[in-house]
C-alpha cells in the first residue's frame, strides 16, 4: 500500500536548520528534565513558586524525559512533538494562572519544536503546505 502524500523534498539547509532547531529544543528539555529528576535545589523553589508540591516534581521530569526521547527519535518524532506541544500548554496554564511573566517562553519552545520537525520532515511539509 503506498502512502496518500508524497514527501515533500527537503534542501540541505533546511534539514540542518531543522536539526539545529530540534536540537536546541531537545537539549534545553533534557536539561529541564534533568534538572526535575535528581531535585536540584532550584527545580524544587521553581515547582514550589508554581504551586505543585516537591513530590510531583519526578513525575513531571519523567513525563519531559519521555516526550522529549519521543522528539528526539525520527519514527516517533511527531508523535512527541504532539506531546511536548501538551506539556508546553500545561507550563503556559501554569504560569499564567500564578501571573508570572515568562508565560510566553513555552509558547515559543513549542513553535521552536513544530518549526524544527516542519523543516526537517518532507511528510509535514506535504501535509501542511505553507507555500503554493
Amino acid at each position: 500500500m503506498e502512502p496518500m502524500t508524497q514527501a515533500a523534498p527537503v534542501s540541505k539547509s533546511m534539514l540542518w536548520a531543522g536539526r539545529i532547531i530540534s536540537g536546541l529544543v531537545i537539549l534545553m528539555m533534557l536539561f529541564d528534565a534533568t534538572i526535575k529528576v535528581i531535585k536540584l535545589p532550584a527545580a524544587v523553589d521553581g515547582t514550589a513558586r508554581l504551586g505543585y508540591p516537591a513530590g510531583l516534581l519526578v513525575p513531571i521530569g519523567l513525563a519531559a524525559l519521555a516526550c522529549v526521547i519521543a522528539y528526539a527519535i525520527p519514527r516517533t518524532s511527531v508523535l512527541g512533538a504532539i506531546l511536548l506541544t501538551g506539556y508546553f500548554g500545561g507550563a503556559t496554564a501554569t504560569q499564567v494562572r500564578v501571573q508570572d511573566p515568562w508565560f510566553l517562553f513555552p509558547i515559543f519552545l513549542g513553535v521552536l519544536v513544530w518549526l524544527g520537525l516542519f523543516l526537517r520532515d518532507g511528510r509535514l511539509r506535504s501535509v501542511i503546505p505553507l507555500t503554493s
